[in-house]
């Protein structure tokens, strides 16, 4: 995403992962190695990981391809040293006993911080802090995975040395029961019940947002305790939200639930996660607690009787982005926080989708009759998990898992609706190709995909795996509660087959509310939550089905009016001052057709013949968070 992709959520884990040993230590260059691979993993895009974000996209690169170009250089130096298998083995072995004891974790920790504050990352007092919240977990995780005397000594000597698999590629099995014919679902008659289900993703509560404070503040988030007071000749944060880096204050989330009359009633409530703020470097787990909490109260206290249905966000966690799949037991395991979340929400949820919430963050459901909803923990997709590193197949069984449910599901004649956070096209690559091919399987079972993480409007398409070029299934990614980064808060409904025998379940429609700040906070100023816009009347859309979706990307590419408006909608009305040109706007167009990752085949229609140098250089702007 063009915005969100410069979000500090990425930067903390990485910095913590910048680890090395003491020069005091006897094996000196076999630490600056281990700092080598955690450099190569963590700093290629570090110094704009703070910085807000622009309106163009920024290169990025991956950790497997930042491996490979480092891998030979290693090598190199290990030949030089003429190491064998043997020792190889023994010194990461020693490595491994050497950095979990408590001192040399502080001597890590220690370097990290004044690499953090050389390559100027973030200010000291927040690399210092984001330093000592990562180390543990960081060690933990470097010692079991890149750093193991199987894994580093596979890398270094090759295959016959150990086995290096980090990251490496897998595959989920599929039952042999023959995928039905494509089925698209049949308009519903006129008349039809039509359920209305309100999206509410990232809401980002600040506990210590202050009106008045800089909203340009040095830190990676801004507008609260401790930013300081703005220059005299700017303005200070604004009474319930501020166009920078900032989040949301607690009235201002209670002022959106307050004033939800208007875009109801409500059947559920799909809620995608990211309660807490963006202030990563300096959470406890405390912290994530009082947020769940308190953001859980909020909702249930405004939204009575109506059913919520919640997924996992990335921001839940403290370290941010740190979910270890259900294997790393003790105090490094997330059972604090999943424990914490069926506690909070056995209200919503039966007995069945707590077992599962409470082992792995997923569950399923179902809400109605003939229909399923399957909640999933896109942590364990992502790429900012540094604990995947140790072993990122299918995470928890999660992607087998949700391949039994959508063949019960399809056994059942039901249908499926599938919620969750990171967006599959953002995910790594095994992942992000396991579950496009899940979906093209049950696409007649398939019935909508509801994300958020990315804080602004947008969707992706899936296509047929043969061809890639027959449309089968939309994601709708919807905006942000969070003004974060220089954005309106936002909310989503969406307007869906209802509940009545034979329904489809699909997404007819969606429409899109906002606060605009500037209204909101001009003195004596009331906030006004207002329909921003309704998809198929704004984009001229025949329905909401993923050909639609994918006719509207190929008519932006030629109609810069159209994209245009498509701009101004996906900042949810406050795009940034600097103009979208061409490379700019087939690369967002590129995002919407890249429901896979590292799939640039997706994009080869959108550039002049298809040229397959146009497609890599288009490709190599995307950026996930």
């Amino acid at each position: 995403s063009p915005r969100h992709g410069v979000s500090p959520c990425q930067s903390h884990p990485k910095s913590g992962r910048e680890q090395g040993l003491d020069s005091s230590s006897g094996a000196l260059q076999l630490l600056w190695v281990g700092l080598g691979l955690a450099l190569a993993l963590s700093l290629p895009d570090s110094s704009v990981l703070w910085a807000p974000a622009a309106a163009h996209p920024l290169p990025a690169r991956g950790h497997p391809a930042t491996l490979n170009a480092i891998v030979p250089q290693l090598r190199d130096a290990f030949g030089w040293w003429n190491l064998t298998c043997p020792v190889c083995k023994v010194l990461f072995t020693a490595v491994n006993f050497g950095l979990k004891k408590e001192p040399n974790v502080a001597r890590l920790g220690s370097m990290a911080i004044k690499l953090c504050e050389l390559l100027k990352i973030a200010p000291p007092a927040v690399c210092q802090s984001a330093v000592q919240l990562f180390e543990d977990d960081m060690v933990e995780v470097w010692t079991r995975s890149v750093l193991s005397p199987s894994e580093a000594c596979g890398l270094l000597l090759g295959s016959t040395c150990g086995h290096w698999d980090i990251l490496s590629s897998w595959n989920i099995s599929l039952p042999a029961t023959p995928k039905p014919p494509p089925k698209p679902p049949s308009p519903p008659a006129p008349g039809a019940p039509v359920s209305r289900v309100l999206f509410l993703t990232d809401l980002h509560w600040d506990h210590d947002y202050l009106e008045g404070t800089d909203p340009n503040c040095a830190d990676p988030l801004c507008c609260r305790r401790g930013s300081g007071l703005p220059p005299t000749s700017q303005p200070g944060a604004g009474y319930w939200g501020e166009y920078s880096k900032c989040d949301l204050p607690l009235r201002t989330l209670e002022s959106l639930l307050s004033g939800l009359g208007p875009a109801g009633p409500f059947d559920m409530v799909y809620w995608t996660g990211d309660i807490p703020a963006h202030d990563v470097w300096q959470q406890s787990r405390q912290d994530q607690l009082r947020a769940l909490t308190t953001i859980t109260t909020l909702v249930r206290k405004f939204l009575g009787p109506v059913p919520v249905y919640p997924a996992v966000g990335n921001h839940e966690s403290t370290p941010v982005n740190g979910f270890p799949p259900p294997f790393i037991k003790g105090n490094h395991s997330s059972r604090w926080l999943y424990e914490a979340m069926a506690k909070a929400w056995e209200p919503w949820l039966p007995a069945e989708a707590l077992h599962t919430l409470r082992t792995g963050g997923f569950y399923a459901l179902s809400p109605r009759p003939g229909l399923r909803l399957i909640s999933l923990n896109m942590n364990f997709c992502s790429r900012e998990n540094f604990w995947l590193l140790i072993n990122s197949t299918d995470p928890a069984g999660q992607l087998q898992w949700l391949v039994g449910e959508l063949q019960a599901a399809e056994d059942r004649g039901d249908k499926v609706h599938i919620i969750g956070h990171i967006p599959p096209g953002h995910c790594l690559k095994s992942w992000s190709w396991n579950y496009y091919r899940i979906i093209a399987r049950y696409e007649n079972t398939l019935a909508g995909q509801f994300f958020g993480h990315t804080h602004v409007d947008e969707f992706e398409v899936f296509y047929d795996e043969e061809t890639l070029s027959r449309p089968l299934a939309v994601a709708f990614l919807a905006p942000s509660a969070t003004t974060y980064i220089s954005l309106n808060p936002g909310y989503r409904v969406y307007l869906i087959d209802g509940d009545y025998p034979g329904s489809s379940h699909v997404v007819l429609d969606h429409e899109t509310y906002i606060l605009n700040l500037t209204q909101a906070n001009m003195p004596g100023a009331t906030p006004h939550w207002q329909r921003l816009y309704k998809a198929l009347e704004t984009y001229g859309l025949p329905n909401a089905l993923p050909a639609a979706w994918h006719n509207l990307v190929y008519r932006m590419r030629s109609d810069k009016q159209l994209f245009q408006t498509f701009w101004f909608l996906y900042h949810k009305g406050h795009p940034p001052p600097e103009p979208c040109g061409t490379p700019c706007r087939l690369t967002t167009l590129c995002a919407q057709l890249s429901a896979r990752a590292d799939s640039p085949a997706l994009c080869r229609h959108l550039v002049p013949d298809g040229n397959l140098q146009d497609i890599q250089s288009l490709w190599s702007r995307k950026v996930f968070c």
